[in-house]
């Protein structure tokens, strides 16, 4: 039987598979295809061409070794137990809070919740530091933003007698800057933003939003869901109060995310969860608090799904995140070029500064036949309206074929979704 991980060895999967091949990504910035094991599965007979990386991404092989080497080796519940493999499961979580905190770089691991992902991180901003509002204060969002980043705050200004606003956006797809300016004032609490827009692909200028919300008083969430996979995060250069996002849009596990809080904040939120594990003492007169992170962790979390996650974000890490989103960036450009080369074609989002996503729609043709037609081709992308009503609204369109790319889409995906995009007007007769 082999011995169990040490604390260290799951999130060195990834560097060491690394390591064993040589250069991971060629001349070209693709990843080596043999990473992601289902991308050698075939579909409907085709070569599969996933370009649905926005909803979810593949899982390379070293995020299902942490996993199956969790369960195999290391499971023990987390936290107070004496024995030793509780300890080193223990130990294997927190690393995986540490490889989170790298990747942000929050100032410190303690600064790290974890969430089942990026909806759950704001709905626990909502109902935490929520909690505070009254009637009359405001919620300033984007009208770009996910339902996820929308639903929570209309709750609480249910619950609160708050207002939720909105800044409008351009028919490019982009922020308008001056209407965000002049949406913020003496009584804006908090500021949600999308750092990129999961159904436009537009990258919001969040350091100079945060800047803006600070200075009317006014804390800044960022909802990074389409950001951590596609580019370098910073959240001390942001200067953000909170930044969430999910470990199945950065080839993690689903079920899990993470969110970061200013640590000025997090030791004053009350608890948004009761249970086990984020308790000081319990009593049937009353209960105290653990400390930041753990108070918001009741009971016993997705301990291998954090071990997981914290081997994806050390793969992508290994391969570059540069050097991922200037690959992303080629295929984005070509496929955006190609696209406005076919009649009929019209690109929905067309921000100077986007990241991963064409949004489009083929004249006579709804963006569900197309996403049918397009799968009997082996491309799979998504469509419909995104989570972004509000935002499809504004345009005056039920929703649009998305394709999304990441790092190991090449430009064969390109081709094949152009190519079924031809079939498809040719099949429609359009």
């Amino acid at each position: 039987m082999n011995a169990p991980l040490t604390s260290q060895e799951s999130v060195r999967l990834a560097d060491e598979s690394a390591q064993d091949r040589g250069a991971l990504l060629d001349a070209a910035g693709r990843v080596c295809a043999d990473d992601f094991p289902i991308l050698a599965r075939p579909v409907r007979k085709r070569r599969l061409a996933y370009l649905d990386n926005g909803a979810t991404t593949q899982k390379p092989r070293a995020v299902i070794q942490a996993l199956d080497q969790f369960y195999e080796q290391s499971n023990a519940n987390i936290h107070r137990g004496v024995h030793w493999l509780s300890q080193h499961a223990t130990d294997l979580y927190e690393e995986a809070r540490e490889q989170v905190r790298g990747l942000l770089n929050a100032p410190a691991s303690r600064d790290v919740i974890f969430t089942r992902g990026t909806t759950e991180a704001i709905n626990l901003v909502a109902q935490t530091w929520g909690q505070g509002l009254q009637a009359g204060d405001e919620i300033l969002v984007t009208g770009m933003e996910h339902h996820s980043n929308i639903v929570p705050w209309q709750l609480l200004c249910q619950r609160t007698g708050a207002v939720l606003r909105h800044a409008r956006i351009t028919d490019a797809g982009e922020l308008d800057l001056a209407d965000f300016k002049a949406q913020l004032g003496s009584r804006t609490r908090l500021v949600g933003i999308a750092h990129v827009s999961n159904a436009l692909g537009t990258v919001n200028p969040v350091s100079e939003l945060v800047r803006l919300a600070h200075e009317a008083g006014a804390l800044a969430l960022v909802d990074g869901a389409q950001a951590v996979a596609h580019a370098v995060v910073d959240v001390q250069a942001l200067d953000c109060d909170f930044y969430a996002f999910s470990g199945h849009k950065i080839y993690g596990p689903t079920g899990i995310g993470a969110l970061y809080v200013r640590a000025s904040i997090l030791k004053d939120l009350p608890p948004w969860q009761g249970g086990g594990d984020m308790i000081r003492t319990v009593s049937f007169e009353g209960s105290t608090w653990a400390e930041g992170p753990q108070r918001f962790e009741a009971g016993t979390p997705n301990i291998a799904g954090s071990v997981a996650l914290g081997a994806a974000i050390a793969y992508v890490r290994t391969l570059g995140l540069d050097r991922i989103a200037a690959h992303e960036t080629m295929l984005l450009e070509q496929a955006t070029e190609a696209m406005r080369a076919i009649p009929g074609v019209r690109l929905v989002g067309t921000a100077a500064h986007k990241a991963g996503i064409l949004s489009f729609l083929v004249d006579g043709i709804h963006p569900h036949d197309l996403g049918t037609i397009l799968d009997t081709e082996g491309v799979a992308i998504r469509a419909g309206h995104h989570c972004a009503m509000p935002l499809m609204s504004y345009f005056g369109i039920p929703g649009t074929a998305r394709a999304s790319f990441a790092l190991y889409n090449d430009l064969r995906d390109v081709e094949a979704l152009v190519a079924g995009v031809r079939k498809a007007q040719t099949l429609f007769g359009v």
